[in-house]
């Protein structure tokens, strides 16, 4: 089975639905949550108990929210491999947190270049590059991560936490890895096949 306890989840998601019911189970298992920006607020409204990103990486978010989770605090969390001891001392030399769990959606742009009259400045803007980069380094390291891109997920997701006591198996984990690549890879050729329409000069 290969099942892991979630000690720790960070969650920054720009779609809401079911994210509170997702975080109640989550605190129900005692697991500590990392939040950002508009869904720490939309969690903590819902009386959710949190810790802001900022907190965690000791750096507050700058340039207007481009860069919040680009920390090397949050992807060695995140890529550390639990099985090497050397991972484990590094990480508590430099008091490093671990992140058992992701769940992160990203910056709506196929909606946003969907959208008539759309500038490329405002396509520009919703070209996440945190998000992916925390997919990647979740889905990289499934074997102790669990990470999430969906909504449609939660239902598994909760179901296996409730039977687990909290935990979450291996083929759970890399099925929703697999699912990372498959949307990073949609999300990538949205963008190339959007900007390939452009003409600059």
């Amino acid at each position: 089975m290969d099942i892991i306890k979630i000690k720790r989840a960070l969650i920054s998601v720009l779609d809401k639905i079911g994210v509170v019911e997702l975080a109640q189970v989550l605190r129900s298992y005692g697991v500590e949550i990392l939040s950002t920006g508009g869904t720490a607020r939309h969690l903590a409204a819902a009386g959710i108990p949190l810790r802001n990103i900022d907190e965690f990486t000791g750096h507050p978010e700058i340039l207007d929210g481009r860069v919040k989770t680009l920390h090397p605090r949050v992807h060695a969390a995140l890529l550390a491999r639990r099985d090497l001891e050397s991972h484990m001392q590094q990480c508590r030399e430099l008091n490093i947190e671990l992140i058992d769990m992701v769940v992160v959606n990203l910056y709506p742009f196929e909606k946003t270049v969907a959208r008539e009259g759309v500038t490329l400045q405002e396509a520009v803007e919703q070209i996440d590059i945190g998000g992916p980069a925390m997919l990647r380094s979740s889905a990289k390291n499934f074997q102790s991560v669990a990470v999430v891109t969906s909504p449609e997920q939660y239902e598994d997701v909760i179901d296996q936490l409730k039977e687990y006591h909290g935990g979450l198996d291996l083929k759970l984990r890399f099925e929703l890895a697999q699912a990372v690549f498959e949307r990073t890879y949609k999300y990538d050729w949205a963008i190339s096949n959007y900007l390939k329409e452009i003409k600059i000069g």
